[in-house]
């Protein structure tokens, strides 16, 4: 289908168009997964937004951008949109390779309005003022990340040309007060409220300070029973808060933000899960759902195997019970982290402090300068935000706080933007910083309990859902720097796994001719080094298995561990990922375009 044109359509056909949408969404997403709620309670405003706006030459930014999925339907994508998040498919975020509709990549939260303001900078450098203004979305969740209001800060002193819309589907910047609230913002969204106010400023700068002085108390005055003071007060025209599912209401205010040339925040109020009635509200699993029965709201896979995340909540649990010392923090997502059983358990100990990881780096840096030991919980793409924080807030002062990441590794339909691929890379690089990681369940506890009583940084990584299965020797207890050799045999091949690439180096041995040495490596740093030179005299083919970039990661230290002991007679194949941004999709299907299956990998170990 192509691009579908709303700019004639009159409001019933467009209102007709929002249920068509809606229910498209619900369809895929009931049968692929992906996000739900949120996309569907900005339906209306992003059909109002290709009705006023133009998306080829406006940019559209998206923030996070798994809102998005209507203006996927409405730029020529319809047909494809059962791929959505399928290996091969369309993204579930915005992606200009996919599209021209789609201005830029994104998936973590809070750059939309910094991409705004670059955007009107080279719109205002290029004299297209009069034909092209940047239109951004961004939700209620991700104006608690800092960057916002550094963006907020520039955009009120240069007074680009933009429009900001805020999907508020959670809570609102401030609470509205009642009919004189309702009233005074709908008189404020009016085309006449803002050509009065253009008068009135004209009126009074001919009138001197007296003048001045009298109408901005009377602004300030109006702006006390709205929401609006923070932008005004920033520079920031406001409009709102307005109901975000009234489409003929949004074209008015939208028009009218558009002809102010000022840059304008409408504060848009929406309901999420809109038109489903099981998921609307607030209830934070529908954010981001599996295959799901609509009838019911059911989902439709049940995994039998213990996640790695649930593993960890509960070797927490279990620390906590004895050492009143451990507190911990996540950047809202307690219940993709486990810590929501904490927060409940402890909830004076335990806490989400928002899309704000370098925040919550720096202030469990605080904790543990007081004697506490932090556990900072939080997914392996998303400390990306925070590394400034943990070199000179943690690991320069040397203080104890650990760093648990999930969704190590390929998290699957997510995609590029969330693969956990990276923190190896960048965590090894930074002095005083301890990386481990477990292979199961037993090793799991056993790094905590490690960590718990460790004085020092430290990080240990872990999968999204299950560790790969494996049938290998039990776990002993960790000791800082020391590696477990699991089958030992006179093969010139050894294969060292690092977390959950124990599983798959097991998996692959159990495919090759020949019996092969397995080390868990358990330390990438410190490595064992006592280990490495033991194997480095009876086995000269080592082969890496880590899920990790393969630039800085595993294959990388062993290497460099290897030059700096003169051994030069070894040859190290690494089976981490390659350098390049890992696709969405199933994460088996993911793993073989990447040549990762066992049977592919004992194929690559034989030929070699």
């Amino acid at each position: 289908m192509n691009k579908i044109n709303v700019k004639d359509k009159s409001i019933a056909e467009l209102e007709a168009l929002c249920g068509d949408i809606r229910e498209e969404i619900l369809r895929v997403v009931s049968k692929n997964g992906g996000h739900l709620s949120s996309t569907l309670g900005a339906t209306e405003l992003i059909v109002a937004m290709h009705k006023v706006f133009d998306s080829k030459k406006d940019p559209f930014i998206f923030d996070v951008s798994h809102q998005s999925y209507a203006h996927k339907l409405l730029t020529g994508r319809w047909e494809e949109f059962d791929t959505l998040r399928q290996f091969g498919g369309i993204c579930g975020y915005t992606k200009p390779s996919e599209s021209e509709d789609d201005y830029f990549v994104a998936g973590h939260s809070s750059t939309s309005i910094s991409l705004g303001v670059g955007a009107a900078k080279a719109i205002a450098l290029k004299g297209e003022q009069d034909e092209r203004i940047p239109v951004v979305m961004i939700g209620d969740g991700s104006m608690t990340a800092g960057m916002v209001y550094e963006a907020l800060n520039e955009l009120g002193d240069r007074k680009y040309p933009m429009v900001i819309i805020l999907n508020d589907n959670e809570m609102s910047i401030a609470k509205p007060i009642g009919a004189i609230s309702r009233m005074l913002s709908s008189a404020m969204a009016s085309p006449f409220y803002q050509r009065f106010k253009k008068t009135t400023e004209s009126f009074v700068d001919n009138f001197g300070d007296g003048a001045h002085y009298i109408a901005k108390r009377m602004e300030e005055s109006l702006k006390l029973i709205t929401p609006g003071m923070l932008f005004e007060e920033m520079g920031i025209n406001y409009i709102g808060p307005v109901d975000g599912h009234n489409i003929s209401q949004l074209i008015d205010i939208f028009e009218t933000a558009k002809k102010l040339q000022k840059p304008v925040i409408i504060h848009a109020q929406t309901i999420k899960g809109k038109g489903y009635e099981i998921a609307e509200g607030k209830e934070e699993k529908w954010h981001g759902v599996g295959p799901f029965d609509i009838k019911d709201g059911q989902s439709l896979k049940k995994s039998s195997s213990k996640s790695a995340t649930q593993i960890y909540t509960e070797a927490l649990l279990h620390l906590c019970e004895n050492n009143e010392k451990i507190v911990g923090a996540t950047a809202a997502m307690p219940s993709g982290t486990g810590l929501n059983v904490l927060m409940e358990k402890y909830p004076e100990r335990f806490w989400d402090v928002a899309i704000a990881e370098q925040h919550a780096v720096t202030s469990m840096a605080a904790l543990a300068k007081e004697g506490f030991k932090p556990f900072c919980t939080i997914y392996s793409t998303f400390l990306q935000r925070a590394y400034d924080q943990v070199i000179h807030d943690t690991c320069l002062m040397d203080l104890p706080v650990v760093f648990a990441l999930d969704r190590a590794g390929i998290v699957g339909e997510d995609g590029e933007t969330h693969q956990g691929v990276f923190d190896i890379s960048f965590l090894r690089a930074i002095p005083n910083m301890t990386l481990f990681a477990p292979r199961d369940e037993k090793s799991f506890h056993q790094a905590m309990a490690f960590a718990a009583a460790y004085e020092h940084p430290c990080s240990l990584r872990y999968p999204r859902g299950a560790f790969i299965e494996t049938k290998l020797p039990e776990s002993h207890t960790f000791e800082l720097g020391k590696a477990q050799l699991l089958q030992s045999s006179d093969s010139d091949t050894l294969l060292i796994g690092y977390g959950n690439g124990v599983g798959r180096a097991y998996e692959t041995a159990l495919l090759l001719d020949e019996e092969v040495s397995i080390l868990d490596l358990r330390f990438v740093k410190p490595l064992d080094s006592e280990m490495l030179l033991e194997m480095a005299k009876k086995h000269k083919k080592w082969f890496v298995f880590s899920d990790s970039s393969k630039m800085g990661g595993v294959g990388s230290a062993l290497l460099e561990f290897l030059s700096e002991k003169s051994i030069d007679n070894i040859s190290v194949v690494s089976f981490e990922y390659d350098d390049c941004f890992i696709t969405h999709g199933n994460t088996k299907l993911v793993e073989e375009s990447l040549g990762l299956l066992p049977e592919q990998l004992a194929k690559k170990i034989k030929s070699l």
